[in-house]
C-alpha cells in the first residue's frame, strides 16, 4: 500500500507544510532543556543531579542531532537560508557534525534502504543479536569507546588523521580547522558562556555527555528504526522501517523531537517533526499501518533486537 493511495496530493502538502514558529519552539525547549542540566547542577551540586544532567544532555545532543537531520531536509523552517544556518550552527555545530557531510550520507539512505547497497545497513544488518552482544555494545557507548573511533573515522576521512612519507600517523591542526570551525566555534562559545557565569566546570557535563548517553541513546535510536524488522532487504518502508511510541521519559532521552517516527518519516521524508504525530494517526485511520512494525516503548524495542534463548 502507498500513501499516495490513501491520501490527496493536497492532504500530504497539508502534513509538509512548515512552521516557523513550530521550528523556533523546537530549538527554544532543546536548549531550555540544556540551560534546565546545566543549572540544577550549578544551583543543587552533588552525584545526582551531576548523573541527572549528564543523562539529560545526552539526549538534548541526540534532540540536537535530529533538528540538525530535520534542518537538512530543509522541512524545520519555511526558507532553505534558515535550514542551512540553523542546522550548521545551532543544531550540528554542538555536537561536533559537519551537516553537509551528514546529510550526503543520509540522503543516500533514503535512496537506498531496502537494499544492501544501503550506507547504513552494517549499523542494523546483523540483528538481533545475543544478550551479550548488546551490553558489550552498551559498554563500549557509556565508556566512551565508542565517541573515540567516531572521531578516529571522521578524523581520518576529513585528512585530520593521515600517514606521511614515513607510514606515520600525522594530525593536521589546520585540516581540523579547516574543516570543523563551525563545532569549535560554538563548542568554545558554550565554554566561554559558562565561564563568564563563573561556571567554566560546567562544559565538562558536556563533554562527559558526549561520551557516554549521548552515543549509547543514538545506538538504541538507530537500532529501534531498521534493526530487526520484518524485511530488512525489501523496498517496501512499512518492512525495511519500525516506528516506537516512546513514554515520556524516553521522550526525554532516546526519542527526542518525535524522531521515533520513523516509518512516517521514510513514506513522507518532507513531513515536518511537529507533524509526524498527526500524520501518524491519519496513517492508522486510513489502515496504512496495519501490516507496520510498530513498538510501543523503547523496552519492548529492546527485547526485539536480542536472540530468544533456546
Amino acid at each position: 500500500m502507498k500513501v499516495t493511495d490513501c491520501f490527496s496530493r493536497e492532504e500530504i502538502q497539508e502534513f509538509c507544510q512548515r512552521s516557523d514558529f513550530h521550528a523556533w519552539l523546537a530549538f527554544l525547549i532543546n536548549w531550555g532543556i540544556i540551560a534546565f542540566s546545566f543549572a540544577i547542577v550549578a544551583v543543587w551540586p552533588n552525584p545526582l543531579s551531576v548523573l541527572l544532567a549528564i543523562v539529560l544532555l545526552g539526549g538534548r545532543q541526540l534532540g540536537l542531532g535530529v533538528l540538525m537531520h530535520e534542518c537538512g531536509h530543509g522541512s524545520l523552517f519555511k526558507t532553505k537560508a534558515l535550514n542551512q544556518w540553523m542546522g550548521k550552527w545551532i543544531a550540528a555545530a554542538p555536537v561536533f557534525y559537519r551537516i553537509d557531510d551528514y546529510m550526503k550520507n543520509h540522503l543516500e539512505h533514503h535512496r537506498k534502504i531496502g537494499s544492501e547497497e544501503d550506507p547504513d545497513l552494517h549499523r542494523y544488518q546483523r540483528y538481533p543479536v545475543s544478550a551479550v552482544s548488546l551490553k558489550r555494545k552498551a559498554v563500549r557507548d557509556i565508556t566512551g569507546k565508542t565517541t573515540w573511533n567516531y572521531f578516529r573515522i571522521v578524523f581520518n576521512a576529513n585528512k585530520i588523521l593521515y600517514l606521511d612519507n614515513a607510514n606515520k600517523t600525522r594530525f593536521s591542526l589546520r585540516q581540523l580547522v579547516k574543516r570543523f570551525h563551525a563545532p569549535i566555534t560554538v563548542n568554545l562559545i558554550l565554554l566561554t558562556g559558562l565561564a563568564v557565569l563563573g561556571m567554566p566546570l560546567l562544559y565538562l557535563l558536556w563533554v562527559v555527555s558526549y561520551f557516554s548517553f549521548y552515543m549509547f541513546f543514538s545506538r538504541i535510536r538507530n537500532l529501534a528504526e531498521h534493526a530487526a524488522v520484518p524485511d530488512l532487504l525489501n523496498d517496501d518502508p512499512l518492512m525495511n522501517t519500525r516506528t516506537t511510541i516512546p513514554s515520556w521519559w524516553e521522550r526525554l532521552t532516546v526519542a527526542p523531537n518525535s524522531v521515533c517516527y520513523h516509518l512516517e518519516h521514510h513514506l513522507v521524508p518532507s513531513v515536518p517533526k511537529y507533524r509526524l504525530a498527526g500524520f501518524h494517526r491519519a496513517l492508522i485511520k486510513r489502515g496504512v499501518l496495519d501490516s507496520a512494525d510498530i513498538s510501543i516503548g523503547y523496552v519492548q524495542l529492546v527485547r526485539k533486537l536480542i536472540v530468544a534463548p533456546t
